[in-house]
């Protein structure tokens, strides 16, 4: 009664009988409720999905911290990023020699000054790193009026909008495979950051860029391209298959996790 079953079917085999195979075994404990985990487990948590959504920029921010190689094998820098969901702008970014709770509120206390942030306008999204869920975080927040969100463990689709902006600054062809110093690496991000507010046409924006949808009016800019385009149109359809250019807009709401469909209902 002390042995799993296969030392007791190899038991019993040695001693000249067989009984029933193990998975027989199996099947007679299992209809006595005697198979089951022993062991003391910590069960996973039930964490609830975040749905965010924003329908202006200084609403929903993302951010997250991401490591930078350094010039020997473990040597490395924390780059924090923060990123506003609506305009894909970089409101805010620090480069360090580590990840740090108290780095992370200064770059959060200085953005929200920076960005004029008012009590109950904006919600900060990250993921459940240390510095991220750290007391000293979340304390400034609420002082600032500002809500949180945490993405599930495990789950990076949950921070969309920061996994792509890392992507793309590591897809950068003037991304070096190390940095030599962290004057360097610091002046890397000074001048990729310029160009990817100012230049950097994103495709999610209808190929504005983030600061033009921050700081410039969006819809003239896309009206006048327009008119560019119908002028194009107007002198040889031929070129655009005879299909006269669509205005293109914005998105009127971008979302982390937007939610289900309803479900349709099913007649009687």
């Amino acid at each position: 009664m002390d042995l799993a079953p296969r030392q007791v079917y190899a038991t019993l085999l040695e001693e000249g009988r067989y009984l029933c195979s193990i998975r027989t075994m199996y099947r007679l404990l299992a209809s006595e409720q005697a198979v089951s985990e022993r062991r003391t487990i910590r069960r996973a948590g039930k964490y609830h999905k975040p749905e965010l959504l924003a329908v202006r920029i200084k609403e929903v921010w993302t951010w997250d911290i991401t490591f930078l190689k350094g010039p020997f094998r473990g040597v490395h820098y924390a780059l924090y990023v923060v990123l506003d969901i609506f305009s894909r702008y970089v409101v805010g970014w620090m480069l360090a020699d580590r990840e740090c709770q108290h780095l992370a509120e200064q770059l959060l206390l200085q953005t929200c000054l920076n960005q004029e942030i008012e009590p109950g306008q904006l919600c900060v999204h990250a993921d459940r790193g240390a510095a991220m869920k750290s007391k000293t975080v979340e304390t400034l927040l609420i002082k600032l009026g500002v809500a949180k969100s945490h993405s599930r463990p495990h789950v990076s689709d949950d921070n969309p909008f920061s996994e792509s902006a890392f992507k793309t600054l590591k897809y950068c062809p003037q991304f070096p495979e190390r940095f030599g110093s962290q004057e360097e690496a610091e002046t890397f991000c000074q001048e990729y950051f310029t160009w990817y507010n100012q230049r950097h046409h994103h495709t999610g924006l209808c190929m504005l860029t983030p600061a033009q949808v921050h700081y410039d009016d969006p819809v003239a800019l896309l009206a006048a391209r327009h008119r560019t385009l119908l002028a194009a149109y107007d002198q040889c359809p031929a070129r655009f298959g005879y299909r006269r250019p669509r205005l293109e807009v914005l998105p009127a709401a971008v979302y982390i996790n937007p939610p289900a469909p309803p479900l349709p209902e099913v007649a009687a």
